[in-house]
């Protein structure tokens, strides 16, 4: 048996996360929205047109995503911190996956600093074909919308296993934490369905990120409001 938590500091590192789930997802979903504007489906000239055109407004795409990466790292060290005691082997797996998670995203813009290169018009690249380059420049921008399904896989791995420790821990009604693990899988699930067959997007859309949106943004608003039941956990056992 372990004695009762710090009760003041597991409640700052559960109001933290419930900032940082806000925040993160208003970033990412920011981010989308402006993203969305510049890519012109199979269009790879006008799609360079409008990144040319709007470069800055560009950029600050790639700036969101980074610092939704770096929002998403502060979220899942303050979850390890509360769930830690519930099971410390588990809850370092989860922040390790979403670790490698966010490790894939900010490695992602990467390959858009090298699309928005190409199509830059500095003098060393006066001597490539212009419409080749902007078709290399469209292909890399495919290649970070895929890459997006890298990410997620990890993603829905370590939230399901957070949501677990959620769920065993008893610090927040035990039907948020069961949605979590739905949503953390459906997660999961399609992202490694579109990387084996990527047809499989174009059925779906984004509407299967939407039972993810709905956990976090009301978790996030359940850990911010309301905190933690941390007598819940008073009986609890340490796992390994």
């Amino acid at each position: 048996m372990i004695g009762r938590p710090d009760e003041r500091v597991l409640q700052r590192y559960a109001k933290l996360a419930g900032l940082m789930y806000l925040l993160t997802n208003a970033a990412a979903i920011f981010a989308q929205q402006l993203s969305g504007q510049f890519i012109a489906g199979n269009d790879p000239v006008a799609t360079a047109g409008n990144i040319t055109g709007s470069l800055s407004l560009f950029r600050l795409t790639l700036a969101l995503e980074l610092l939704t990466v770096a929002g998403t790292i502060a979220l899942f060290v303050a979850l390890y911190v509360v769930l830690r005691e519930v099971n410390r082997n588990l809850a370092l797996l989860a922040a390790f996956w979403r670790l490698a998670e966010n490790c894939i995203l900010a490695g992602m813009t990467f390959t858009t600093f090298t699309a928005v290169e190409l199509i830059s018009g500095r003098p060393y690249m006066q001597a490539a074909d212009a419409e080749q380059l902007q078709v290399l420049m469209y292909a890399l921008l495919r290649v970070h919308l895929y890459g997006f399904q890298v990410g997620f896989l990890f993603l829905g791995l370590g939230s399901a296993a957070f949501s677990y420790l959620w769920l065993k821990s008893g610090y927040i009604p035990r039907w948020i934490a069961a949605w979590g693990i739905f949503a953390s899988s459906i997660m999961a699930v399609v992202a490694l369905i579109v990387i084996v067959y990527p047809p499989f997007y174009g059925m779906v859309t984004m509407a299967y990120m939407a039972p993810m949106a709905i956990y976090e943004i009301g978790l996030g608003l359940w850990l911010l409001v309301r905190g933690i039941d941390i007598p819940a956990a008073e009986s609890r056992t340490v796992g390994p």
